[in-house]
């Protein structure tokens, strides 16, 4: 019999899992260019060729596929942080840098380190459903922190939620849900808020900053590197987006020296890599990802994909907020049951994931790192549904 805490996660299955499976059904059974699948967040761009031919070079080095320190190899670690240094004008080194499972296993590491029984972690809505899971998974406390309708975080609220429990917040910069990018004004706010907590209370919170969506912004707009403004920041990332290798799970972590505890802090992170049963990050995607550092994708693909969705929402008489940076778009259902609108909208062939899976009810998340055509054959699909909609009210 599997444990209690498998049943609870296997009833509340991933929604956007769901949604996928069923959207492969559809594509069977109406073709591919007549379902219009927005739930899950796989790039659709191609890799760089640079990838592929990193690829086949380090195939070639027999030295790729044996174990290394848990931490992963030093030199790709010092690579990735001498890129960070030259782009963000940090000081990192080989020291400060964990390779990880991508994103989802850095995480986990960090989480799995740094968290005890009922400790409380503080996560702003809205947010990726996956952190309920990856902090229950270690016997800690979600506490949920309100935005405003931009989507920006309530700060009286996030200063009234930090207790003498919290351990630690989650921010995710691009934001998935939102795509908002919480600015440099927004960040300080929360590390003063911070530091003044953690002299009321005489301890460490650490500020977790998920960015796998970092390079993937738009119009000029600028993503804060959260070390620079908060000493107990931990910097989770992934190459999964920028790279579209989302597969290959592979990424990193970065603890700076002035973190409190660095020494034991580092440390914990190296062996929970090894307890949680990565044993490290994938040998030669490690060597891959330092022959491409500071490669992308071509992500003015997603800025064409953006502009094409959103301008033919608003059309149709749809409300959604720009996004800035990552690949989704966060539109306010029209009915103030989401769910049900979601439902309706599978009669258009149209699959999209309810707001309440990001603990935002009343909007829907559109992932629009899609073909080109879907996008464009989809906008008269959801004038029709918009017009369901109207006469659904009456």
């Amino acid at each position: 019999m599997i444990s209690k805490n498998m049943k609870e996660l296997v009833k509340n299955n991933s929604v956007i899992r769901e949604m996928f499976e069923e959207g492969k059904k559809l594509v069977k059974q109406y073709g591919k260019d007549n379902v219009y699948d927005f739930s899950l967040g796989d790039p659709s761009i191609e890799p760089p060729s640079n990838v592929d031919e990193a690829i086949i070079e380090s195939l070639n080095n027999k030295k790729s596929h044996a174990y290394m320190s848990n931490s992963g190899y030093e030199d790709v670690r010092t690579i990735i942080a001498n890129s960070l240094n030259r782009r963000f004008e940090t000081n990192f080194d080989m020291k400060n840098i964990i390779m990880s499972v991508g994103a989802a296993g850095g995480l986990n590491v960090v989480l799995k380190s740094i968290i005890d029984p009922d400790d409380e972690v503080i996560v702003l809505i809205p947010y990726f459903m996956e952190y309920r899971n990856y902090i229950k998974n270690y016997n800690g406390k979600i506490i949920e922190v309100k935005c405003d309708e931009n989507f920006e975080p309530d700060m009286i609220d996030f200063e009234n939620k930090i207790t003498n429990k919290t351990k630690a917040i989650i921010i995710n910069n691009p934001n998935n849900p939102s795509g908002i990018v919480y600015s440099k004004n927004t960040i300080n706010k929360i590390a003063d808020i911070l530091t003044k907590k953690e002299s009321e209370y005489n301890k460490s919170i650490y500020l977790i900053s998920d960015e796998p969506y970092r390079e993937i912004v738009y119009d000029g707009i600028e993503v804060p590197y959260i070390t620079k403004y908060y000493n107990n920041t931990i910097v989770v990332y992934s190459y999964s987006k920028s790279l579209s290798i989302p597969g290959e799970r592979i990424g990193y972590i970065v603890v700076p020296t002035e973190a409190d505890d660095f020494e034991d802090l580092i440390e914990a992170v190296s062996i929970s890599t090894r307890i949680l049963g990565f044993v490290n990050a994938p040998a030669l995607l490690q060597r891959v990802v330092a022959k491409c550092v500071d490669l992308t994708s071509d992500i003015s693909e997603y800025k064409r994909n953006r502009d094409v969705l959103y301008n033919g929402l608003i059309s149709c008489g749809y409300e959604c907020k720009k996004p800035q940076g990552a690949f989704y778009l966060f539109m306010k259902s029209p009915i103030k049951d989401e769910k049900e609108f979601c439902k309706i909208a599978k009669k258009y062939n149209i699959l999209m994931v309810p707001g309440s899976s990001f603990a935002c009810p009343g909007y829907v998340r559109l992932a629009y790192c899609t073909d080109l055509k879907i996008i464009e054959n989809s906008i008269p699909k959801f004038k029709e549904l918009i017009e369901e909609i109207k006469k659904y009210e009456k």
